[in-house]
């Protein structure tokens, strides 16, 4: 598990941190209260399960999942050792009072109102995703039942990312058992998909990089284009072609969409004949890019 960095107190990037952690944790509430509780949503985790029992029992969805998070932090500090640090410990507790605050001021119904079940579950994984990516940010973890899936890949090898699924797909399809309506986990669905984009969006930024791999007659004319006009860097590789055996010279840059499509187009007009592979990259780190050391 790698969320497990602490920050000095009382300084800036502590403060940071913890912002981040607290506004993630309050944003997530809102999505529970405000979209998924009153909608009958069931997206994963314990709150999701909690949100079942809320409607079936009528018990607090804050209070069941907490009685949930406990349990299961105590279970994975048994199985998988104290590896889960205080912000985890944090974020169990923060969530349901946040909770506990939305639901005494606003109430229990659906902000978007009635049978408006899929725009609940489209906004409902926008402010989930908001909420968990910003949690991500502050390099912590929700816990809850991502507990389960890194208790079952210590004993399985199952990947991580497939159990993560198995067990909230799990959860989504009590709502079926629960209340016996199909559209009920098609709509959580929904919120899981958007949410898992809306997350990567949190920690990566909205920015799409493009990594283009140009072979090319004309290398003087692209890096021209490349370095000043586009104001970017490159890397040349010499490689040689397999089906000739002869030498050729590899272009290797990073570029964002706008700046991929003038090259390409320029290239185009230069040199038809060229070779270029553009592959999407999420993450670019370094000179020119974001930060390799981590920034709040």
């Amino acid at each position: 598990m790698p969320f497990i960095f602490k920050e000095k107190l009382f300084t800036r990037d502590f403060f940071i941190t913890y912002a981040w952690l607290l506004g993630g944790c309050f944003v997530f509430a809102l999505g529970a209260v405000l979209f998924a509780e009153p909608n009958r949503f069931a997206p994963g985790g314990t709150y999701g399960l909690s949100i079942v029992l809320h409607h079936l029992m009528g018990w607090r969805t804050e209070t069941t999942a907490l009685c949930m998070d406990i349990p299961l932090l105590l279970i994975g500090i048994y199985f998988l050792g104290p590896r889960f640090g205080i912000k985890t410990v944090i974020c169990t507790f923060a969530i349901p009072f946040f909770m506990g605050i939305i639901h005494e001021t606003y109430g229990y119904q659906a902000l978007l109102g009635e049978n408006q079940e899929l725009l609940s579950a489209i906004f409902g994984g926008v402010v989930y995703g908001i909420g968990i990516g910003m949690i991500f940010k502050s390099r912590a973890t929700s816990g809850g039942s991502d507990i389960i899936a890194m208790i079952l890949n210590k004993y399985t090898h199952i990947s991580l990312g497939q159990l993560v699924i198995l067990v909230d797909c799990s959860i989504t399809l009590t709502t079926v058992l629960a209340f016996g309506e199909w559209t009920l986990p098609m709509y959580s669905w929904i919120v899981v998909f958007i949410e898992g984009k809306v997350i990567d969006s949190v920690l990566e930024g909205g920015t799409t990089y493009k990594t283009m791999m140009i072979i090319t007659q004309e290398v003087d004319a692209v890096k021209k284009i490349i370095i000043q006009d586009i104001n970017r860097g490159a890397t040349l590789f010499s490689a040689i072609g397999m089906y000739k055996g002869e030498e050729r010279k590899v272009i290797y840059t990073v570029l964002t969409r706008q700046e991929m499509m003038t090259l390409r187009h320029k290239i185009q007009e230069i040199d038809p004949a060229a070779f270029i592979n553009v592959i999407d990259s999420k993450e670019i780190l370094g000179n020119g890019f974001s930060p390799l050391k981590e920034e709040n």
